[in-house]
């Protein structure tokens, strides 16, 4: 993981590159930190946490959505798991050959489908949620819990705003 100079250095020469800029630096600053500590936090829960299982972080997200849901059609989870129906194939092809969860056809509506997980698949959620939880805790563990509630009302004003901008579709969503 970067360590402070290194990112105390990277805003300086962004700082120095855009300077002469009317620019938002706190905003830019703001984001570019969310970003560098989301990526960092996923690096680290797969090498910690999924890849001892063999699983992706997209695949984990996958199992994760069916195993909240129960029985969810495709369509909304790629939504949930902000991924591509085309990459949801993908994923769920390499799940179901493990035999973490299955597709079921609608009789009444072929073009739809629902996920849900087999009984192996919920024996690893059971078991890897846990894990996952874990090292949840451990990464916010230097901050205190009004700060930890601070950090999640402050994330969610983020993906609220991102929401409300979202274009829609024709059906509304």
């Amino acid at each position: 993981m970067a360590e402070e100079p290194a990112l105390v250095e990277v805003e300086r020469a962004v700082r120095d590159r855009v300077g002469g800029m009317h620019l938002d630096m706190p905003a830019a600053h703001a984001v570019s930190s969310l970003y560098r500590a989301a990526n960092a936090l996923r690096n680290h829960l797969t090498q910690t946490v999924l890849k001892p299982h063999d699983l992706t972080w997209t695949g984990f997200v996958v199992l994760w959505v069916a195993w909240i849901w129960d029985d969810l059609e495709t369509r909304h989870v790629a939504e949930q798991a902000g991924i591509s129906k085309a990459t949801l194939t993908g994923v769920l092809t390499t799940l179901e050959g493990r035999g973490w969860l299955e597709r079921v056809g609608n009789p009444a509506d072929r073009r739809r489908v629902h996920v849900r997980l087999t009984p192996a698949g919920q024996e690893l959620m059971e078991a890897l949620y846990p894990e996952f939880n874990a090292e949840e805790a451990r990464v916010v563990a230097r901050l205190s819990r009004r700060e930890v509630g601070q950090l999640t009302r402050s994330l969610r004003q983020i993906v609220l705003t991102l929401d409300s901008d979202a274009p829609r579709g024709p059906d509304g969503r």
